[in-house]
């Protein structure tokens, strides 16, 4: 097994990320067409999306852990889920700190621009 590194490993870790996402939009989307009436929706801002997608991150890694503590303490939990929600969690976190770095990137750039 070879460890996550280089550009090539951030590429992997941010098309993880960006397929997770995905799929908690689809069931959230999902899940708010079952039970929602039809509302017009409003554009959304990037402050907005990025608060959506941090607490998103949080909510994973409380998750992870709750079964990591549950684990610990000997209740009947699969390792194997432990590991994944674990590993999803590792995996949110670091592009958020990718997402981040690219943030901080972007605003020293354009604060040293001539105006």
């Amino acid at each position: 097994m070879s460890a996550i590194g280089g550009i090539g490993g951030v590429d992997r870790v941010m098309a993880l990320r960006a397929q997770i996402l995905e799929r908690n939009q689809a069931l959230a989307r999902a899940n708010t067409a079952a039970s929602a009436t039809p509302v017009a929706t409003q554009p959304t801002s990037f402050a907005d999306t990025m608060e959506g997608a941090l607490k998103n991150v949080n909510a994973v890694q409380q998750k992870a852990s709750a079964l990591s503590e549950s684990y610990e303490r000997g209740e009947t939990i699969d390792i194997a889920k432990v590991m994944l929600a674990r590993q999803e969690a590792s995996v949110g976190f670091e592009a958020t700190l990718q997402v981040r770095n690219k943030i901080l990137s972007a605003y020293k750039d354009i604060m040293s621009m001539p105006v």
